[in-house]
């Protein structure tokens, strides 16, 4: 009957904290955070009194000395994901808002809970199109021990990204090394781009990283079927299918009104 009651009394209690409290908070950050905070304190002030009541008479510690024992094996799975939890929390490998690839789950964080985060999944490498799936991934916490965390906005922005062209080996390819170079550098930030340039010395501070310049440039490789021009330049980790679409375009209307570039594809050449 106690614990019935006390049950009771703490959803009434849940529900008119967070009553009162969204009434006086207008951001939904705010919101978020508060409500959660408010959920696991009620949570953890509730099992304290549930075990004042069931807890009573002679041999306690070795009843819960066992009953502890049991339910680390057989909640070995929950344990690590609320372990994970803490990490999350106290460490901050990633926050709400940021994009994250851990393992090969990718997508923006747009949940964190006790036993699990959600992703809003994204789909393709850099060299690709990263456009949201519209799938919401759960992730356990317990993953952020076992696999491998990349963080592409922590601190720093901008991620490089690689836009390839390749040109049959007869055409001019000191041109549209150029052409490319042009194209690339008006959507690359530059020595004058302060927010570039702030958050790159915030991150080198922070971590062990030796300076890197933030200049784009053309890389030249021969391939099978022609001339691979790789432009390289440093984007916002959030804009790069905009990106690679306006670096196309320009590139493809230069190369229109040279007559000596084309485009190169896989061909086979026969000589008698």
């Amino acid at each position: 009957m106690l614990t019935g009651v006390w049950l009771v009394s703490l959803a009434v209690i849940r529900w008119i904290a967070l009553v009162v409290v969204h009434r006086r908070i207008d951001d939904p950050a705010v919101w978020y955070r508060t409500q959660k905070l408010l959920s696991y304190l009620i949570t953890i002030v509730g099992l304290v009194v549930l075990a004042s009541i069931w807890i009573q008479g002679s041999g306690v510690a070795t009843y819960v000395g066992l009953i502890t024992a049991g339910l680390a094996i057989a909640l070995s799975d929950v344990l690590k994901n609320l372990a994970g939890w803490l990490f999350i929390v106290l460490r901050r490998p990633f926050r709400l808002g940021e994009r994250i690839q851990i393992g090969e789950h990718k997508g923006d964080v747009i949940d964190i809970r006790a036993f699990r985060f959600t992703l809003f999944e994204i789909a393709g490498e850099r060299v690709d199109a990263e456009q949201p799936t519209g799938r919401l991934l759960h992730v356990p916490n317990g993953l952020v021990f076992t696999e491998p965390l990349a963080n592409f906005t922590e601190g720093f922005q901008y991620v490089w990204h690689e836009i390839p062209v390749l040109v049959t080996f007869e055409s001019n390819w000191e041109t549209a090394q150029q052409i490319l170079a042009e194209a690339i550098e008006e959507l690359s930030p530059d020595e004058s781009d302060t927010r570039a340039l702030d958050e790159l010395r915030e991150t080198m501070v922070e971590y062990k990283i030796g300076y890197m310049s933030i200049e784009p440039r053309v890389f030249l490789t021969v391939k099978d079927s022609g001339v691979l021009l790789t432009g390289r330049l440093l984007a916002e980790a959030y804009s790069l299918r905009q990106v690679e679409e306006t670096v196309w375009k320009t590139v493809l209307r230069a190369f229109a009104q040279h007559d000596d570039i084309n485009l190169a594809y896989p061909t086979e050449r026969r000589v008698s």
